[in-house]
């Protein structure tokens, strides 16, 4: 085996690993909570970082679409550096759920790291809001998203493109699972 298939095999065996860590009595949980958002006409926000403002834009067009539930992130440029400028980055995130969020909704916060300030202050406004809290982190067990969220998922790495890959895979499991049910299709 040549030095590529090794670390090829390595890294996807640490993917296949971190999605051993899903705990379905939260996926349960978080599903359910997903479909009393839709019932009551709420709204699913979702915010991240980098690699994970992707991921939440992708979350959102899936949601809305194939999911048929209101979902929104906050990935404009203009409204990031409109509120980072007037109110710091690590408030913009709070900031916007002044301008979005409702009693009710839902924010899902993806950190890697679980330690990016603008989601801890995020998470804090949020729960202030009676809005949930739907945390996806990595890295340390104990991370301070972790213990902000009313739900947590977690993955052991400290490697983010490993904590990312399994962060989209777990949540659009949970689009294709909604999706599913809407259609009828039985699994």
């Amino acid at each position: 085996m040549s030095n590529m298939q090794k670390y090829f095999k390595e890294y996807f065996s640490k993917i296949k690993t971190g999605l051993n860590f899903i705990d379905y009595y939260q996926m349960d949980k978080l599903v359910d909570l997903i479909e009393k958002t839709k019932k009551t006409g709420n709204k699913i926000i979702i915010a991240g970082n980098g690699g994970s403002a992707s991921l939440a834009s992708h979350l959102m067009v899936d949601f809305t679409n194939a999911a048929k539930i209101r979902a929104v992130n906050f990935n404009e440029p203009s409204i990031i550096t409109c509120l980072s400028n007037d109110y710091g980055y690590e408030n913009w995130i709070s900031k916007a759920l002044d301008f979005y969020a409702d009693p009710g909704d839902v924010v899902i916060l993806i950190s890697s790291s679980g330690q990016s300030k603008n989601m801890l202050v995020g998470a804090k406004k949020a729960k202030s809001m009676n809005v949930n809290v739907i945390t996806f982190s990595g890295f340390l067990e104990n991370n301070p998203l972790r213990m902000l969220g009313d739900i947590n998922f977690w993955v052991d790495s400290k490697i983010y493109n490993i904590v990312e890959m399994v962060h989209n895979i777990w949540l659009l499991a949970i689009v294709d699972y909604l999706a599913d049910k809407n259609n009828g299709v039985s699994s």
